[in-house]
C-alpha cells in the first residue's frame, strides 16, 4: 500500500484520511502543537485506526515543506474565522452575551445590598 492510499485529496487544503471525515490537520494538530502520542490521538479519535494516525504522521514527515504550508494556511484561516465571528456574532451569541452581562450587574447589585 502507497502512503498516499491512506488519504483523500479533496482540495489542496482539504486532505482526509480515507473512510473518515477527520482532516491531517486534527491529527498533526494534536501531534505537533499538544505533543500527543499517536496511541493518545487514536485514542481520542475512535473512528481512526493506530495505523492511520502513524500515516499520517510519516506523510507529514515525508512532504514536511508542503505540510507545514497546509497547517500554516489551515491556522491562519482558523484565526480569521475566529476574528471575523468576534466581528459579526451570530444572535444567539449577542443573546447570550447580553443575559451573562445582565446576570453579572444583578450579582453586582446584591453585593452591594448586602455589604
Amino acid at each position: 500500500m502507497r502512503l498516499e492510499d491512506y488519504f483523500n485529496f479533496l482540495a489542496p487544503d482539504d486532505i482526509r484520511l480515507k473512510g473518515t471525515r477527520i482532516g491531517i490537520e486534527t491529527i498533526l494538530f494534536d501531534h505537533l502543537f499538544r505533543a500527543k502520542t499517536p496511541e493518545e490521538i487514536a485514542n481520542t479519535y475512535t473512528s481512526l485506526t493506530l495505523e492511520q494516525v502513524y500515516a499520517t504522521i510519516l506523510y507529514y514527515l515525508h512532504n514536511k515543506e508542503a505540510v507545514e504550508a497546509y497547517m500554516t494556511d489551515w491556522l491562519e484561516w482558523g484565526d480569521r474565522m475566529r476574528a471575523e465571528q468576534q466581528r459579526n456574532p451570530r444572535p444567539v451569541v449577542e443573546r447570550l452575551r447580553k443575559l451573562k452581562a445582565e446576570k453579572q450587574a444583578n450579582q453586582m447589585d446584591h453585593a452591594q445590598v448586602s455589604c
